[in-house]
């Protein structure tokens, strides 16, 4: 019997393999499905289930896709409101068997209507479950956010406590295997690492030491959760089925002057932000690689094209392949680094960085002509924040211009820096002039020991 888990970074999405026996099922695949099959191959296994969690939010499914490629059946959640188009339904206490393993199906809503959970049991050995697949109902540190069904607060969070203790029922010996790990937007107190059992779960995770239901409800009606734009697309993608995406087809290379021209087409650099301030091109967006999967679905548009300014071709591959993930498969070139570019007379544009002493002594000399933008979550913005801050979460700045002076100088700040490059972007993209960044944020800030509001 093998579980292997296979991680999409930027996404922190955990998939899996699980097998015994030559039969072998899939768990929440992403879109691009080689993962499966070479798995399959190297253990001799076929894939014959397809077994899906819930409707993913933050992500294209890859189960249509690896089950035309395989001929297994996909199963999904009962759902009489919105049901998957493509899927197979499945309830509480159908199992499947994969030679000595056997998973067993609870309905565990909450989280989403038709959320899933697979208890793991190794047929030869005992009686309790060896593991469970909790998709978004729990994760390792936290449980599943319930924020999707506004009508509804107070009774999906209620069902998401009952579907908790339908979990930990199955005993402490079993291990955890959720859909998501830290990084992800479906919770925002997950531990730092992807094992664990429901023993500890019990006993260490805040969310499942509150006992009582109507407290527990409280505590979830009383959470902040964003929800990115393209989410609506990825509910679209995942009831219909998506679009297949057996092998990712790279655009063709251009110039760095190239990518300007089009005045409908999306620029986005996805270099570091410290070769971003360097160097860019002008209106072009700075989202970094390592962070596409977050906020491309808050800043572009999956139907008008998109071009790629990368370090090389290995960072634009990775970058193609992250934003099809999340369904945006609109990149029609990229080019690699500025110097070439600028080597040939490409206009470019640098974006300032500034350091705590410059931003203390502007709040100090009171200026009228500038503003301080701080552009983190409103959970980081109300623990502590830089006194006369304004207040816009990076992913809502499009839809927030209207809250700052176009005639005034800005300061963006986040946690580190990077969020705040990315939001500088969008500001001078849209026609501010005087934008810097206040690089290091509000870590330099408490570094130096100063004082933050509340």
């Amino acid at each position: 019997m093998i579980v292997e888990k296979i991680k999409t970074d930027g996404l922190a999405h955990l998939s899996y393999f699980v097998g015994s026996g030559g039969d072998a099922a899939v768990i929440d695949p992403r879109r691009d499905i080689d993962v499966y099959v070479r798995l399959a191959d190297a253990h001799g296994m076929r894939i014959r289930h397809v077994l899906e969690t819930h409707r993913n939010e933050d992500l294209v499914s890859g189960a249509p896709t690896l089950a035309r490629e395989t001929g297994a059946r996909i199963w999904h959640g009962p759902n009489p409101v919105a049901p998957v188009s493509y899927a197979e339904t499945v309830r509480e206490g159908d199992s499947f068997d994969l030679g000595d393993a056997r998973l067993e199906v609870l309905e565990t809503p909450g989280h989403t209507d038709d959320s899933l959970s697979f208890a793991l049991f190794d047929r030869d050995f005992g009686e309790g479950a060896v593991g469970v697949f909790t998709g978004d109902a729990l994760f390792i540190g936290d449980v599943g956010r319930t924020d999707f069904y506004p009508d509804r607060p107070r009774e999906v969070a209620g069902l998401l406590h009952d579907s908790l203790r339908k979990i930990l029922g199955l005993g402490d010996q079993a291990l955890v295997y959720p859909a998501h790990g830290a990084g992800s937007v479906c919770g925002s107190g997950m531990a730092d690492r992807e094992f664990s059992s429901l023993g500890h779960e019990r006993r260490n995770n805040p969310m499942l030491q509150i006992a009582d239901r109507e407290a527990f409800i409280d505590a979830k009606v009383s959470e902040n959760h964003y929800q990115p734009p393209y989410f609506r697309l990825m509910e679209r993608l995942n009831s219909e089925g998506g679009s297949a995406m057996q092998r990712f087809i790279m655009p063709p290379r251009l110039p760095a002057d190239a990518l300007t021209d089009g005045a409908e087409a999306q620029l986005v650099d996805v270099r570091s932000i410290t070769a971003f301030a360097g160097a860019h091109l002008p209106g072009s967006l700075a989202i970094p690689d390592d962070m596409l999967a977050a906020f491309a679905g808050w800043l572009l548009d999956p139907e008008r094209e998109i071009r790629l300014l990368a370090e090389d071709g290995r960072q634009a591959e990775e970058s193609v392949r992250t934003l099809g993930r999340i369904g945006f498969d609109g990149v029609s070139c990229y080019a690699a680094g500025m110097v070439g570019g600028a080597t040939q007379g490409v206009v470019f544009r640098t974006l300032p960085m500034v350091d705590t002493e410059t931003v203390r002594r502007r709040l100090g000399d009171d200026m009228p002509n500038w503003q301080l933008l701080d552009v983190r979550s409103i959970d980081e913005f109300e623990a502590g924040h830089i006194d006369d801050a304004i207040h816009v979460y990076v992913g809502q700045l499009p839809e927030e211009l209207g809250r700052l002076d176009r005639d005034r100088a800005v300061t963006v700040y986040c946690g580190s820096g990077k969020r705040a490059a990315i939001a500088a972007s969008v500001l001078r993209a849209n026609g501010f002039g005087e934008v810097d960044v206040y690089l290091g944020s509000i870590a330099a800030w408490k570094a130096d020991g100063l004082r933050l509001a509340a």
